[in-house]
Order: structure tokens, then sequence, then C-alpha cells
């Protein structure tokens, strides 16, 4: 209950916040504290960061934002996630709420309205149209970044620094992230560069979430109940467990079953005294664990369906579907199942005919019928928003699930399952983090349908419930920079600011302001000052001359005759010496131009704050050169290859500017920008046809897994192929020479391993061949193959070769068919 100073404090501050209280007013729930305070931020005008739990409802401030650009006749929104699965989501969601003329949609392979006041989009895309000052830029009011702590993500992180960095300084920002232990580090680095942001942090789920461990087929609780979370006391059950590796076990579970029951409110009978015959430990070797199928009959006993099963392997989650299938669990009525076909049958109808077998379509629907699904990445794109949306309405009550699906899209569920609490990360199995836990959990608890969300960790042989606890209860973790300057970043810097300035630019880097905090604010001080001394040379501007020349001439003088004031006891020469050149600056001061100039004094006092300012910016510059710049010198080390392989010139006074070579550069994204721009000029792919070129873009995007990293170059294509591929894996040893000789890392080699089977799909090859001949699944071929198209588009715009250019358009049509062509949008 609150108190009536507390209520009148909430109206005054509801009342100078109209917008806020609108939008609230239309929303299925009331708004929590951390979402009033984010939306009051935005409406006062500033930017804001969020972080909070997941499923906290973070994205209701994003979405006000863009409530806010609505209510004027012209202001835009841009909504960047940071992958297309969350665009094509958050597209759908915005379409129900502003309608289809207003909301635009731009992913890379997908355009649609970009012109929209609100568009949704990857982060990639956005990064893009800065750097090419799109149109689109204008009125531009707010950008909201969902997912913002993919900035540690190391191979596309510097995206999201680039956007931060290089948006317009009106442009409001407002920052999603999940709960990071240095949210107001971070949110300091945006106050430094951005300007005024708020900095609000919430650590409360809006669904409570109980945690369990599933120790056969006992659920018991992971902290003890009277303890609760907050002090991280583990149940002392599973402690005694672990102990006697199962030998007290039996012993306690009439104990545990019938506190369990008596909880639940159902009748239970009181384990007679002393318990049954304790199990020696030798009798006892290890505790079965349950199968899939009867933690699923448990769960849907205990009311905890829907779950999500998280399984860190695809080829796990399938055979999980599988295993359940054999089984005969079936979690769907008549109706429902009726309702699941109708929906699978309405989505993928634009499929062939042909590929639905090549793909398992018919198991997959007949599992999808009985309420089980997997999803992962190696999942055809139509199957997983499939899957997604038969989730949601309730229809699909288990999902098997990589960790990618705890990575923002909107599936939430009653129950997460944990099978192990370790994964294989490409080198060897290693405990999953606090961070980790706390994503994958996440997912469990549906606001506004769960009391409470669910939490199991299935025990495994040698687990410690501690451990488990200390994941369980940590939750938050680090958010660090994964910056480095590109080539394709340098040349767009040096190309938009000059190379000074974009040294200074990269100095504000949220890697920059972690290794060295008052670099950042320093580089502002410059750029502010500069913007101020351009104001200042505006305004002394003459049409009698150039009045900053003659300024100079008027200073030099003035310092040199209160030197000679001051240093009256001075050798006769030097003094003399002293009086030739006052005289010399005199007589050059009365000649300009500017000396007869009718405003000479009033331009003089700008002059003065000219040179006062400039004196003070040049020993902050200094500061900044004494400090430790590591991304200024790895931009260094970057523009010294540029120069080098003359993308870009640097003339007699040391100003650098680019090359033809160079302005081709600006418009090539990628890790390999340099290799593609550098073939593009020496024409090593001139001679291709279109199904070759496609194959050789994809060897440039393609990276296989670590146990494939040779397979497939003895099927490459024929013809010209083999000699172009030849001589780019050349050039690429060149220029990883040339790098590792300027103390670059380099880069890989490519890969060849999917080349055959993306040219004969670009040829017209039958989707079953294809998928044999790439040996992987029909979702691993997809992104591989949009990414393939995503580099042929490329290069059909920077192509200065006709024929090339117009092969990559044919090349891109050839590999956007079929399956990868298909969009639910």
């Amino acid at each position: 209950m609150t108190s009536p100073s507390e209520r009148y404090a909430a109206a005054r501050q509801a009342a100078g916040h109209p917008a806020t209280v609108a939008f609230a007013a239309n929303q299925k729930f009331a708004l929590d504290p951390f979402q009033i305070e984010g939306c009051h931020a935005l409406e006062d005008g500033s930017s804001v960061l969020v972080a909070a739990p997941t499923g906290a409802g973070k994205t209701i401030v994003g979405e006000f934002a863009i409530n806010l650009a609505m209510q004027t006749p012209s202001d835009k929104a841009f909504y960047t996630t940071p992958m297309k699965a969350l665009s094509n989501q958050k597209f759908r969601e915005l379409v129900d709420v502003y309608g289809p003329d207003d909301v635009g949609l731009l992913t890379g392979d997908t355009n649609i309205n970009g012109n929209a006041r609100i568009v949704v989009m990857t982060t990639e895309v956005l990064r893009n149209m800065i750097y090419a000052d799109s149109a689109a830029l204008r009125d531009l009011r707010y950008v909201v970044m969902d997912e913002v702590h993919y900035l540690a993500d190391r191979f596309r992180g510097a995206v999201w620094e680039e956007v931060i960095i290089h948006l317009p300084q009106h442009v409001r920002l407002v920052s999603l992230s999940a709960t990071v232990s240095n949210a107001e580090e971070f949110g300091d680095w945006l106050d430094t560069v951005r300007g005024d942001t708020e900095v609000i942090v919430s650590e409360i789920r809006p669904v409570p979430l109980e945690q369990h461990v599933l120790v056969r087929d006992d659920l018991l609780p992971l902290f003890d109940d009277r303890a609760g979370i907050a002090t991280a006391q583990v149940n002392q059950e599973l402690m005694r467990i672990r102990s006697f590796t199962g030998s007290n076990y039996e012993n306690n579970r009439d104990a545990q079953s019938y506190r369990s029951n008596r909880h639940a409110g159902r009748q239970a009978q009181r384990p007679p005294r002393g318990g049954r015959r304790p199990v020696r430990a030798s009798n006892v070797r290890r505790i079965e664990r349950m199968d899939r199928p009867d933690v699923i009959r448990l769960l849907e006993r205990s009311n905890l369906l829907p779950a999500i099963f998280f399984i860190f392997s695809r080829v796990g989650c399938d055979a999980a579907v599988q295993q359940v299938r054999r089984s005969g669990v079936r979690l769907t009525t008549t109706e429902e199942k009726a309702e699941i076909r109708a929906i699978v049958e309405d989505r993928t109808r634009s499929l062939q005919d042909e590929d639905l077998g090549v793909l398992g379509y018919w198991d997959w629907l007949e599992n999808l019928e009985r309420g089980v699904a997997a999803h992962h990445a190696g999942l055809l794109p139509a199957f997983k928003e499939v899957v997604e949306e038969l989730y949601k309405r309730k229809l699909v009550k288990v999902v098997f699930a990589t960790e990618t699906l705890a990575l923002g899209i909107n599936m939430p569920a009653r129950t997460v399952v944990l099978e192990k609490m370790e994964k294989f990360n490409g080198e060897a199995r290693v405990a999953i983090t606090s961070g980790e836990y706390t994503q994958l959990t996440g997912r469990a608890g549906r606001r506004g349908i769960d009391v409470e969300g669910h939490a199991v960790v299935q025990w495994t042989e040698g687990m410690d419930p501690q451990a488990v606890a200390a994941l369980a209860s940590r939750r938050t973790y680090p958010l660090n920079s994964s910056f480095r300057p590109t080539y394709n970043m340098a040349v767009n810097l040096i190309d938009l600011f000059g190379k000074a300035r974009a040294r200074e630019v990269l100095e504000s880097s949220f890697a920059q302001f972690q290794a060295d905090r008052a670099v950042v604010g320093l580089a502002r001080q410059v750029r502010e000052a500069e913007e101020s001394l351009e104001g200042y040379k505006a305004a002394m501007v003459c049409d009698h001359g150039d009045f900053l020349d003659y300024a100079a001439i008027r200073r030099e003088l003035s310092d040199l005759e209160k030197k000679n004031r001051q240093d009256s006891n001075a050798p006769r020469a030097s003094r003399d010496k002293r009086m030739k050149q006052i005289h010399s600056l005199r007589t050059r001061m009365q000649r300009h131009g500017c000396h007869r100039c009718p405003d000479r004094e009033a331009h003089a006092r700008w002059a003065e704050r000219y040179w006062k300012l400039k004196r003070q910016n040049d020993r902050v510059r200094r500061q900044i050169e004494t400090r430790t710049g590591t991304v200024a010198r790895v931009f260094d080390r970057v523009v010294e290859v540029l120069e080098t392989l003359d993308y870009l010139h640097r003339d007699a006074d040391d100003v650098t500017t680019l090359t033809d070579a160079g302005r081709t550069m600006r418009r090539i994204y990628g890790e390999r920008d340099l290799l593609v721009a550098e073939s593009l000029r020496q024409g090593l792919w001139n001679g291709l046809d279109a199904p070759s070129l496609a194959a050789m873009a994809c060897c440039l995007v393609y990276e296989p897994r670590r146990d494939e990293a040779n397979s497939g170059e003895r099927d490459l294509p024929r013809g010209a192929f083999r000699a172009a591929y030849e001589k780019t894996t050349t050039l690429w040893a060149e220029l990883d020479d040339l790098e590792k000789d300027h103390h670059l890392p380099g880069s890989e080699p490519l890969a060849a391993g999917l080349a055959g089977a993306m040219h004969s799909w670009a040829r017209g090859g039958m989707l079953d061949r294809v998928l044999i001949d790439a040996d992987m699944a029909a979702g691993d071929f997809v992104r591989w193959a949009k990414q393939t198209i995503d580099l042929l588009d490329q290069l059909s715009i920077v192509a200065e070769d006709g024929a090339l250019a117009r092969n990559a358009r044919v090349a891109l049509d050839g590999v956007r068919r079929g399956i990868v062509a298909y969009s639910s949008m």
C-alpha cells in the first residue's frame, strides 16, 4: 500500500510525462518501474541504456521511442537487431501496431518498404547506411539497438560501436541489453560519445524463477527454501546426494516426496519412522537418469509444459525428437493436430513439392502434430519460423533447442530443462558460463500466463550442486568490447573525416574507453573544440583576404614585441635581429589586405578566441598522444597497409586521401574486404561465368568447422574457376604476409569445401544432390547461400568490369531460388 505522499509524488511525475501516461494506458500490462523510468528519460530528451533480465520487457522502452517518433509528422525511428530472425519477428509485431504502410524491413536479402518512417533492420545495414550517407537518415530521430550486448561478439561486435560513434548527435539512442555487470561503465561510455544518456538497470524478473535439480524422478529445489536464492544456500539434500554418491538418496526419497506432495496440495502419506533400510554405497554406483520421454511425462503431470530442452548439439536435438516419437508421446488433442497441419501447410505452400521429401517434411510434420519439435541453425529457416509460431500458439509443447534459441527469439516457456552443464566450444568440452546459464534459463516464465517460471537441471554423474547454485545466483556477466579497425572502416573514416580526425574518432571507441577511460573524454574535447574552431573561422571570414593568416602575423608580432620588452638585457646583436623581425612583420601586416578591413577589430576578437582555443586543443592532443592509444595504433597499421597497396595516397603536406581503389573499398563490407578489393583490381575473376563466380564468392564467406577445414578442394568446379581460385589463394598468402609484416593478425585461408555444391546450385542443380555434395543440413546451406548472395550483390555494384558485374547479378539470381529464396514476409 503506497502512502498519500508517494501517490502524490507519482501523480506529479506522471503529469510531467503525458506521452508516457498515454502509451502505458495502451499496454497489456502495467509498466514496471524500470520501464517507466526509461520512457520518462526518452520523453525528457535523453538517450537511454536499459539493462534487464531476459523476458523483463526491455523492448517496451524501444517501442515507446517509436511511439514518440510517430507523434510528429516526419520523425523516423530505426529498430536494429543482431539477427535477421529477430528483425523479421519485430517487423511483424510493429506492422500489427502501425500498419504495413509505416513499417519497413531491411535485412540485406529482404527489402520491404525501406523508406517507411519505422524501419527494422540488422545492425550492419544501418552501419552501411551511415557510411553511404543515405538519404534515409534524414529526419531520423530515434535508433533502438536491441541486444546491444552483441557488441562483445568477436566477429560482429565492432559494427555496434561504429553505429554508436557515427550516428548524428541529435539522434536519441535506445540501447537494450541483457543484465551485464558493468552496465554503468558501458553507460558512462555512451554518455561520453553520445551525450546525455540515462542508465537504467533492473535485476528483477517479472516472473520469478524457481530452480530445480531433477534427480531420477524427483524435482528437488536447488536452493534451501528457508534461505532463498539471495544467499545461494544450496539444498542440503543435494549435498548429501553428492557426498554419498547416491547411497543415502533412496532413504530420502520418501521424505522428499512427502514434502513435494504437501507443497502441491496433494494427499501424501508420511514416510515411516526411520525411512527405508539404508542402501550401501558399494551397491549404488550411480544415479540413473530419466529418459527424455519420461521427463516430458513428469513435466506434463506437474503442469510444467510448455518446455524448452536445451541440448548443445544439433544432432542431439534431432535425436531427442526421434526418441520422443518412438516412445509414443503425444501432447496434442485431435483439434490441435488439425490446427497444426493447417498452419504448416499454409506457411510452407511456396516450397516446391520435390524439395519437401528432401527436407524431411513428412517426419517433421508428424512430430509437430505430436507437439514436439527441434530448433537449431541447421533447420530450414521456413521450418524454424513455423516451430516458433506453433510454440507461441501453445500448439507445440516441447522444443529441443541449441543455445541459439536463447538469443532474443520470443519463445518463452513455462520450464527450461538443461540436460548438461557443459558444451563443446569447437575445441573442447567446457562448462557453461553464468551469463549463458542466465540467458538460457531466462526463457522460463511467461508474463501474464505463468505465476513463476521453472529451470530444471538434470543430475549428472559428478555434478556439484554448489557450482550450479553459483551459476544460478550470479545473474550478470561483463560486457567487453571486441572493436578493431578494418580496411573498409579505415577508408570510410578517412573519406568522411580525414586521417587525423578518423584516428580521434577511433579513440572514442568502447575498446579504447575500457583501455584508458580518460582518452575518450579527451578525444571528445578535441572534436568539440574543432567544431568551435570551425565556427570561429566562419565568424572571421573577410572580403579583403585570409584573416586567419593576418591574425597569425599579428600574433607573432605581438609575441616578439612582448619578448623584446622583457628581454632588455639581451646582447645587442640578438636585439637587432629581433627588431628586424618586428619591422618585417609590421610591414607584412600593413600590406595585408585585411589590415584595411573596416571590421578588422571585430574579426580580430574572433581570431583571439580562435588562437586561444587552438593552443588548448593542441595541449589536449599532446595528452592523447602520450596515452595508450591501442586502437589508434592498429588503425595506423591498417592505414600503412592501405598506403602500401595504393588504396590511400599521402601528399607532400601529409594529407591522406582515397585513390580510385580506395573509393571502391568503401563499398566492400565483410571479413575479407581487402582480398575482395584487391582481387577485383587485379581482375582475377574477370573470366568466370556466373556459377563459377558464385562458387568463388562462397569460398570467401564460408567458414568450415575445424574438422572439415581442407575438405572439398578435390571437388572444385572445373575450367576457369580452378585457375582463378589458385590466383586468389596466392594473393591471400601475399596479403597475409604483408599484414603480418605490419603486425596485424592476418586472416584464415580460403575455404573451398562448399564451392562445388554452390556451383551446382547456381547452375540450377536439384536440392537433394546439392545437399549431398554440401554434406550439410538445409538450414546451414541456406545461411551460407545468403552470405554468398550478399557478397555477389556487392560485386554487382562495385565491379568496374561490366561483364563481371553482370555475371554477379546472374549468379545472385541463380543462388537466390527455391529454399534460399523462401521468405515468410
